[in-house]
């Protein structure tokens, strides 16, 4: 029995962001309403989610320089495993931060001309900029970890409707 994991699919990346900025916006709605602060997060999060990107991406480029062939040393294949779920978890975080980020600008572009400091927007903007960071990266470590198809399976053999579709192997 071969197992395989699901990629992520976009789909559901943008659901999420989606369903996190409706969240945000609400939010952001009531903090007003309650004279509360907005519900940004500090400037010192994108240390945090920097360095989880920058785990995921050495991990990763660990795994992708044993699939393409130097194999000097065993791949752990836990250590794999472990780094694709990092890099799927590293995606939907990304898009969840993304995703409350946008949904808190878009209740704050009508006062944008009212303020007289722009510093809060220019930290959402630089928060989102750090979720789709953390998307790329994500997805782009996700691929990493992808082997290639065997050369010992025959290639024409004809495939069902539900096969590979958002599953794939994985080192």
């Amino acid at each position: 029995m071969k197992s395989t994991m699901r990629t992520v699919r976009p789909a559901w990346l943008a659901a999420v962001v989606i369903g996190t900025a409706a969240i945000g916006w609400v939010a952001t709605e009531l903090t007003s309403r309650g004279r509360l602060a907005l519900p940004v997060l500090p400037f010192s999060s994108l240390i945090t989610m920097g360095l989880i990107a920058v785990v995921c991406l050495v991990l990763g480029l660990k795994v992708r320089r044993w699939r393409d062939g130097k194999r000097d040393k065993i791949l752990d294949p836990l250590l794999a495993a472990r780094t694709v779920v990092l890099a799927q978890a590293c995606a939907y975080a990304g898009a969840v931060l993304f995703g409350w980020h946008v949904g808190i600008l878009l209740d704050q572009i009508p006062t944008i001309a009212l303020r007289t400091d722009l510093g809060v927007i220019w930290q959402m903007v630089a928060l989102m900029a750090g979720g789709v960071v953390m998307v790329v990266v994500g997805v782009v470590v996700e691929r990493f970890c992808k082997l290639p198809p065997e050369d010992n399976e025959p290639t024409t053999k004809p495939r069902t409707k539900r096969e590979g579709h958002g599953e794939e192997e994985f080192a």
